[in-house]
C-alpha cells in the first residue's frame, strides 16, 4: 500500500468536468500544490452518498482556506456514474475522477474485494493529502462502511 513519502501513480483516468469527460493524469493532477484526495468504494452507495462526499462538499472553503488546491475523489465506477453522482450530491467544487477499471486503486495498493456485495473489486475507502505528489498522510478505514479516519472533519485536522 501506498505510504507516507510516496509519489502517487501515473494513471490516465476519467475525469467529469463542467465541459464534459476528460482524461487526465493522475500525475499531473495530483502533482503540483496541496491535494486532498479520497477514495470510495461506490458511487450512490449509502455510506459514500450519506456522509462521505457530502462531508467534503460541505467543508470545501474549510479545505481551502487551510491551503488546499483541490479536492479529489476517486472511485472505482465509470465515468457516467461518477457525473450523476457528481450532479445528484452538488459537488461541484469537488474533482470527480473514474477509475472505470480500477488501475489506479491497484496501483496505490487500496483495492478491496466487495464481491460478495455484488460489487466486485473496488477501492478501500481513504483520504490522503498530497503535496506536489507525495503522500504527506493516508487514512485507510478499517471497514467500508466506517467514514471516520477519511472524512472532511478528520482531514481538516490533518491540514
Amino acid at each position: 500500500m501506498i505510504g507516507v513519502g510516496d509519489t502517487v501513480p501515473d494513471v490516465t483516468l476519467k475525469a467529469v468536468t463542467p465541459e464534459g469527460v476528460e482524461d487526465v493524469s493522475t500525475a499531473t493532477l495530483l502533482g503540483s500544490g496541496k491535494v486532498v484526495l479520497f477514495g470510495v468504494p461506490a458511487a450512490f452507495s449509502p455510506t459514500c452518498s450519506d456522509y462521505h462526499l457530502p462531508g467534503f462538499v460541505m467543508r470545501a472553503e474549510e479545505l481551502a482556506a487551510k491551503g488546499t488546491d483541490r479536492v479529489v475523489c476517486v472511485s472505482v465506477n465509470d465515468v457516467f456514474v461518477m457525473g450523476a453522482w457528481a450532479k445528484s450530491l452538488h459537488a461541484d467544487g469537488i474533482v470527480m475522477l473514474a477509475d472505470h477499471v480500477g488501475a489506479f486503486t491497484q496501483a496505490m495498493g487500496l483495492t478491496m474485494d466487495a464481491t460478495d456485495f455484488g460489487l466486485g473489486v473496488r477501492s478501500q475507502r481513504y483520504a490522503a493529502v498530497i503535496q506536489d505528489g507525495v503522500v504527506q498522510s493516508i487514512e485507510v478505514e478499517g471497514s467500508p462502511v466506517d467514514h471516520e479516519v477519511s472524512s472532511a472533519d478528520a482531514v481538516l485536522t490533518r491540514l
